[in-house]
């Protein structure tokens, strides 16, 4: 088990986001929070790089509790964080902003990994001496990623990373996250994209409300009709066979 997180609660001043909240992420998965906006999957995440303090609870990553660990050195420790809204920092450099990333590391590797990334995100390669403030949001959305990469993580903490993106380059993004999973890095994703999450996930937990409702493998959740209605946008018209379904049947009626 690489992260395991027991029993959080976090406040925003006297509410409290978080109520409890228990799950766990093995060495090579990828993970899924899913829920509704204010379901507590971003605080989740900020609290695990440690830009959220815990009320109670505790937070064990590879074997060591950092519940009180400051977020740089979790960042040392290995965990990696692509933040809601990409985070780019606009008067720099895409090659810049990706060196950003690498900026707690110590020893070489560094020119490696640089160009590990300009290898996934071949568009950066060719617009490394651009203004991040110039890029499109698919664009930046690469870089944020990037930039996380260059930590060297050890878990990468994904936040809404289609969030704005046209369908094509949404593709795009997952794809390049299966294939950062296949090299070797975890991942710990948060996605208003349900279908596409679970599509890619092998576990998933449902979030409402600040407490977790539901886990289990991605795929079950994907046919469980409760989580279809919620996420999924209910039962789906099997557009082969021309079938519909009870509701519509109903309604035609």
């Amino acid at each position: 088990m690489l992260l395991e997180i027991e029993d959080i609660r976090v406040h925003y001043g006297k509410v409290e986001a978080l109520k409890g909240i228990s799950l766990t992420v093995d060495e090579g998965e990828i993970v899924t929070l899913i829920g509704g906006n204010g379901a507590g999957k971003t605080t989740t995440l900020k609290t695990i790089s440690g830009l959220r303090r815990l009320t109670s609870g505790r937070i064990r990553f590879d074997g060591r509790d950092i519940s009180k660990m400051p977020g740089h050195k979790r960042v040392m420790a290995g965990i990696g964080q692509s933040p809601e809204g990409r985070g780019v920092f606009p008067g720099m450099t895409v090659e810049d902003n990706l060196l950003m990333g690498a900026y707690t590391r110590r020893g070489g590797g560094v020119a490696k990994d640089l160009a590990e990334v300009y290898g996934l995100f071949e568009r950066l390669a060719e617009r490394r001496h651009q203004m991040g403030g110039t890029m499109s949001g698919g664009e930046q959305q690469m870089v944020a990623i990037g930039r996380a990469l260059m930590s060297q993580p050890k878990v990468l903490l994904l936040d809404e990373p289609s969030m704005g993106l046209a369908p094509k380059l949404v593709q795009q993004i997952f794809s390049i996250i299966e294939e950062i999973n296949r090299r070797g890095t975890t991942v710990l994703l948060v996605e208003q994209n349900a279908q596409q999450a679970l599509q890619l996930a092998h576990r998933a937990y449902v979030l409402e409300t600040g407490e977790v409702v539901k886990s289990a493998p991605a795929g079950d959740l994907l046919d469980d009709p409760q989580v279809r209605a919620a996420y999924l946008g209910g039962d789906l018209v099997e557009e082969t066979t021309g079938e519909t379904t009870a509701d519509e049947e109903e309604t035609q009626a």
